[in-house]
């Protein structure tokens, strides 16, 4: 055999070998039919990542959560067509007006406030996507030389690029707001000032760029450098500087603006002209002082979610509720207008516990002592219902010179911020308090009592106002248990307390209770006896 000859049979052997190799592999390999496919999670699409980063700004917490949940594209593109539906001002045309000037803001926004990210993601695009153009612009493109108004302390120095903006009035957050942008880098991105002070860029120089008040040694720097962190407290400021205000403005603005939206059955002068009443809801006011003449006046409505249609979106079932109001004087003077929306989402495996629980609602107006009339239209979004109540109700006067009290309320939810930032439906001062507006508990649900007390006199030891407070549980008129709070741990503003309580149900039997909230000034010996009814079923 020649050398050619042999080498070609090595090279037939070596392929049979590897055929019969490849074979048993095969069979080797051969997958377990009991075996479970693994779950492989595919990767989001680019279009799907670009448009719920570019909509986040303008989506709630729940809205967030559901896209997270959603499996696959079909399900993705139905949750965006219901985002825009939920949002269209006038769903009986075919233009979408919300979601046009949310694009033309957001190219705006990338075409002008641009610094190394895209302009939508700067403090300046966001706020702009937001509320849109500010009336009024103040623009330092490049810093320097800068004259510092009585406001900001007086005196001259040297600032970074920065810029005002100012809108008369942002619905559902403020009137009259000021908007500071500063530039400390030098590269175009403008960041939201917590105070006036983050544009000085003389502020750490020791002598330079005093204001008044370190001229004449009123103050030291170190004061205005602390309270650039909240410490410092500046006599010369605007109560809308003070780190408090700024930190709850900033709130309001992160929170869910509700587009405006004629609802059908409200005429030209907010006149209910709904016949038919088929949607049942409750509604209720609480009383507050805010000054020596204006009342905090914190309405709540409550509907039970088991009249509401829910339908499927994106996977969840939603239901939503549009809430119309008019507050009107006995002269039948308009002095308020307020419309929201309420939206319960649940998925398809709670939506029968959802069913049992209620939507709410809150909004807070500030009123002076008198009688008004609130004109309400609760309207289901998917079935057409629609309810309507006309309330009377009286804003009381609050004395000025003696113990006093607001409403007791009697709540279902009890939260201390305990130093979050406030603001947002339902938040009294630092509390989250959530009204149960039928009065109704269920045994071993704790009751929540909130008030406040007005005008208690000043202890001159501790120089802080001192009050016992007792919580005393009645049936049938009988005291049946009290329960005392000391009166060194009560939450206290100036010469206003805050009284809060969780009262616990699990000894008590089906019926009708009052709870009465006996207050003595330590210092005066005055009293008042606040008191609600509620009823334990099982």
């Amino acid at each position: 055999m020649s050398i050619s000859a042999l080498r070609q049979l090595v090279v037939a052997l070596a392929v049979i070998n590897s055929f019969f190799s490849l074979t048993i592999n095969a069979q080797q390999v051969k997958p377990n039919p009991d075996e479970k496919p693994r779950k492989i999670k595919t990767e989001l699409k680019t279009a799907y990542k670009d448009w719920i980063d570019q909509v986040d700004i303008i989506l709630t917490d729940s809205e967030r959560q559901s896209w997270k949940k959603l499996a696959n594209d079909d399900e993705r593109e139905q949750f965006i067509q219901t985002i825009w539906r939920l949002r269209d001002p006038d769903p009986d045309t075919d233009e979408n007006e919300f979601k046009d000037e949310f694009y033309e803001r957001v190219t705006y926004a990338n075409e002008h406030f641009s610094s190394g990210k895209p302009g939508r993601m700067t403090d300046r695009g966001r706020i702009y996507i937001k509320f849109g153009k500010p009336d009024e612009i103040e623009s330092h493109p490049a810093g320097g030389s800068y004259e510092r108004p009585y406001n900001e302390g007086g005196g001259s120095t040297t600032t970074y690029p920065f810029e005002k903006w100012f809108y008369r009035n942002l619905p559902n957050v403020a009137n009259g707001v000021e908007l500071e942008f500063v530039d400390p880098t030098g590269s175009g991105e403008y960041r939201l000032a917590r105070n006036p002070y983050e544009k000085d860029a003389l502020i750490t120089i020791p002598g330079a760029g005093n204001t008044i008040a370190e001229d004449l040694g009123l103050q030291p720097r170190a004061d205005r450098i602390a309270g650039m962190n909240g410490f410092g407290v500046q006599n010369y400021l605007r109560a809308q500087d003070s780190p408090f205000e700024v930190m709850n403005l900033r709130a309001a603005m992160e929170r869910e603006q509700p587009g405006e939206r004629r609802i059908p059955g409200w005429t030209d002068i907010g006149t209910p002209t709904t016949e038919d009443n088929p949607l049942t809801f409750s509604t209720q006011v609480h009383y507050f002082r805010q000054s020596d003449n204006n009342v905090l006046a914190a309405i709540t409505i409550q509907a039970d979610n088991d009249e509401l249609q829910f339908t499927d979106s994106g996977g969840l079932q939603i239901a939503r509720l549009n809430i119309v109001g008019n507050i009107v004087t006995v002269a039948q003077r308009r002095i308020g207008k307020f419309e929201d929306s309420v939206v319960t989402s649940a998925t398809p495996e709670e939506l029968s516990s959802a069913r049992m629980r209620k939507s709410a609602y809150a909004k807070a107006v500030v009123l002076p002592p008198g009688h008004y009339r609130l004109d309400l239209m609760v309207r289901d979004v998917e079935s057409g219902a629609t309810g309507v109540q006309h309330l009377g109700f009286h804003v009381p006067t609050f004395p000025t010179d003696k113990l006093a009290a607001s409403s007791v309320v009697l709540a279902a939810k009890l939260e201390n911020l305990a130093g979050k930032v406030g603001g947002g439906q339902f938040v009294i001062g630092t509390t989250k308090v959530v009204p149960n507006l039928s009065g109704t508990y269920k045994r071993g649900q704790p009751i929540g009592i909130y008030l406040q007390v007005y005008n208690a006199a000043i202890d001159q030891t501790l120089l802080r106002p001192a009050v016992d407070v007792d919580y005393v549980l009645l049936k049938d008129g009988k005291e049946l248990r009290r329960e005392s709070e000391d009166w060194r741990e009560i939450n206290d503003a100036g010469q206003r307390l805050t009284l809060t309580r969780l009262i616990d149900t699990r000894s008590l039997s089906e019926g009708e209770y009052q709870v009465q909230i006996r207050i003595k000034d330590r210092v005066t010996g005055n009293t008042i006896t606040p008191a609600a009814t509620f009823t334990i079923e099982k």
